[in-house]
């Protein structure tokens, strides 16, 4: 019986040691459970706060771009606007220039251009049986003669010599109100010349533009030396300016003396000269206003508190400016006992317009021979381009 005890005991002994044991290591992985469970927290919780530390710096880095995308953008707009603005600035400039320019010369140039792609119906016209012995008939357009009786010969343009007055002293001057006092000087030059004058008088400030109308309405020689004294400072500087401007035109057979007219053996010109003269003055605006106009009545003045009224010498002395198929528009007349009678006129004829220049007609009972050689001619032109539709 002791013996079964002992085994017994001894047994139960070692069951209980191989008990402690299993514990021990159930314990022990316990622990070790634990541990990793801590372990893999701590790392879980790395891993979490790197994730974040990478999320909060793409974050930054994505807002860092979408900040410089938003700036680049921004300067790339503001250069577009700064490229935009400079364009719209230029193209002012350029259609300030233009503007500036076209009463200048550019206008005429521009429709010289185009004008030789548009011949007139009517290619020759016969301009002879007439009272002038120097004609040319000129298409306004294309700048084509039409008819030529002895165009090329040279003659004293008399008056006529006032379109070109007025378009140099319409291009020299910005302000056409500007005023200008005639002085005693003016007076004492013009004194036994026999010259036409519009009615001023020594010490009297007019404005640039009523002197313009008095050289071409009534052929007023006291307004041409005015303008030519305030241009240039003397008429002698100022008919060099003219003759600049007789090169520039094309007017090969040309020479200017005087801003008047008055008979010089060294003034002279063609009727050719003065119908390329006249269609460059006529892409004038102004220019084309004043020749056009039948009368002008100035504001007061110094002088005359209740201005002055003069008439176109053309059209007093034309009581019908009607043609066939359309009507004389404008002209400026001239005449010395050298130069004969002559006119430098244009008229629109079936919607196109024609310069006519005249010369050397002599005095005959009417007393204006060149006004009935511009009805003649010009009816003539009318007859001939009906003829052709």
């Amino acid at each position: 019986m002791v013996y079964n005890v002992g085994i017994d005991e001894k047994g139960g002994a070692l069951r209980m040691a191989e008990y402690r044991d299993r514990g021990d290591r159930r314990a022990g992985r316990s622990e070790n459970e634990s541990n990793q469970a801590v372990n893999k927290g701590r790392v879980t919780r790395g891993g979490q706060r790197g994730n974040t530390d990478r999320t909060a710096t793409g974050s930054r880095r994505g807002s860092s771009a979408r900040r410089s995308g938003s700036r680049s953008r921004r300067r790339r707009l503001q250069r577009r606007r700064m490229v935009v603005s400079a364009l719209i600035e230029i193209l002012i400039l350029v259609l300030l220039a233009g503007a500036f320019c076209w009463n200048r010369g550019l206008g005429a140039k521009v429709s010289g251009f185009l004008g030789r792609f548009d011949g007139p119906p009517v290619k020759e016209l016969d301009v002879t049986g007439v009272n002038s012995s120097n004609v040319v008939l000129m298409d306004v357009k294309s700048g084509r003669v039409i008819g030529d009786l002895n165009g090329e010969e040279r003659i004293y343009p008399a008056s006529m010599t006032k379109i070109m007055t007025a378009i140099v002293a319409l291009e020299a001057f910005s302000d056409l109100d500007s005023e200008i006092t005639l002085s005693d000087d003016i007076f004492y030059a013009l004194d036994g010349q026999d010259a036409t004058q519009a009615g001023f008088r020594p010490g009297e400030s007019v404005r640039v533009r009523d002197l313009v109308y008095g050289a071409m309405l009534p052929s007023g020689a006291e307004c041409c030396l005015a303008l030519a004294d305030a241009v240039s400072g003397s008429e002698e500087a100022f008919a060099q300016r003219m003759n600049q401007k007789a090169k520039s035109i094309g007017m090969k057979e040309s020479h200017f003396m005087d801003c008047t007219g008055l008979h010089d053996p060294e003034h002279y010109s063609t009727a050719y000269d003065i119908a390329l003269l006249l269609k460059y003055a006529l892409h004038n605006d102004t220019f084309r206003d004043v020749i056009e106009s039948h009368f002008h009545s100035t504001p007061a003045t110094n002088v005359h508190p209740d201005g002055i009224t003069y008439y176109s010498t053309m059209f007093k002395n034309m009581s019908d400016t009607t043609v066939t198929g359309g009507e004389i528009l404008g002209g400026k007349t001239g005449y010395t006992s050298e130069a004969g009678h002559c006119l430098a006129s244009f008229a629109q004829i079936y919607d196109r317009e024609y310069i006519l220049v005249t010369a050397g007609a002599p005095a005959d009972a009417t007393g204006v021979p060149h006004l009935l050689d511009a009805k003649t001619i010009y009816n003539r032109l009318g007859e001939a381009v009906a003829a052709k539709q």
